[in-house]
């Protein structure tokens, strides 16, 4: 199953960036390797308040806070055109024999119809009343 694979490529891309904005990288899992239920774990973090003068500020700079170096994504692997094709192939011939059943079962039931028309026909012709 394709999507599966896909969707936990999605949730490691997610994750590492999650990590790698949050400056944590040690707990990071790659999808090959994670459980079939990959289970999330969430952080919670305490902001403390504080009040600053206009003089604090001037005197005291922020601090220049250098985000991580961003970590290359996982991309899944690119659908190869002969498996594109053979998928295509395979989904057509499953159309053209789905139709020709569909062709078929409309040819039997025209036909017996039309069996018991005629024979609805001849009845009416041989009554003897039908001749009045």
């Amino acid at each position: 199953m394709k999507w599966i694979r896909e969707r936990d490529a999605l949730i490691a891309q997610t994750l590492a960036f999650v990590q790698s904005v949050a400056g944590k990288k040690d707990d990071f899992r790659q999808p090959d390797t994670a459980a079939a239920a990959p289970v999330l774990a969430t952080e919670s973090v305490s902001v403390r308040a504080t009040t600053v003068t206009l003089e604090q500020a001037q005197a005291d700079p922020p601090p220049q806070i250098n985000p991580p170096a961003p970590q290359p994504l996982l991309t899944p692997a690119p659908r190869m055109g002969s498996d594109f094709r053979s998928e295509m192939q395979t989904r057509i011939a499953n159309f053209r024999k789905h139709q020709e059943r569909f062709e078929r079962e409309r040819e039997e039931y025209c036909v017996a119809t039309l069996t018991k028309l005629r024979a609805a026909i001849r009845d009416i012709d041989a009554s003897p009343t039908a001749r009045k």
